[in-house]
């Protein structure tokens, strides 16, 4: 891999890390039932076209953060095809907050675009 390929990995994961918490909200909020982490995974990755798209276990962490914060609730279910499966259903807090990160993140986003405007990539 060369420097490159290298920066653009580490500003790829730091870009990831501001807005990940921010779509599993939101894959939550469209879900309307409770997911657990592997259909979560494949929500972000079918709707994100791949951009959201990583490790499956890095989200756990994350998950369970917004759970303690009280964004989202937990409950577990036996499965047919393997252990118990955690399933996630975001909270009214959660929505709310939800809302407040949207418009944050289309400001930010907005703001971005307009110093990038005029860039030939």
């Amino acid at each position: 891999m060369n420097d490159s390929e290298t920066q653009l990995k580490k500003f790829q994961k730091e870009l990831s890390a501001g807005t990940v918490s921010l779509a599993l909200l939101a894959v939550l909020a469209r879900a309307g039932e409770p997911l657990y982490g592997y259909l979560i995974a494949k929500q972000l990755e079918r709707i994100g076209e791949g951009v959201l798209s990583g490790k499956q276990s890095a989200l756990y962490p994350v998950l369970r953060n917004l759970e303690t914060a009280g964004l989202l609730e937990s409950h577990i279910e036996p499965s047919m095809a393997g252990p118990p499966r955690r399933y996630y259903r975001i909270t009214e807090a959660g929505r709310q907050t939800l809302q407040q990160w949207a418009a944050a993140w289309r400001a930010t986003r907005d703001s971005v675009d307009s110093v990038l405007e005029g860039i030939t990539a």
